[in-house]
């Protein structure tokens, strides 16, 4: 069975099992669980059912598995001739999780 989940303002397809990187979830220390409520779709093979926006009843269980930042990003700006540089540096901080069942 899989679902689809929105979280973090994207949309990720799971089903059991499955090891996603998904936005920080503030709160939730690695080990904890955490419930997604907001399920767009769920089904196996030819049985699914679409919310509308949402699929009432449904819900995905998860596992946080660890807290911590991507690799790190260089953020460099440049206006040619205007004697203009700037550069920075961005870690995004992520939150890897394990599915550990799907309800319907």
């Amino acid at each position: 069975m899989h679902a689809v989940i929105k979280t973090g303002g994207k949309q990720y397809r799971v089903q059991e099992g499955d090891v996603i990187k998904i936005e920080k979830l503030a709160g939730v220390e690695a080990g904890g669980e955490v419930v997604f409520e907001n399920v767009l779709a769920v089904g196996a093979g030819e049985d699914i059912k679409i919310g509308a926006p949402l699929v009432e009843g449904a819900t995905v269980k998860a596992s946080v598995l660890e807290q911590g930042r991507s690799r790190k990003i260089v953020v460099f700006k440049k206006k040619r001739r205007k004697d203009y540089r700037r550069k920075r540096g961005h870690r995004q901080h992520f939150t890897r999780v394990r599915i550990e069942s799907v309800e319907a």
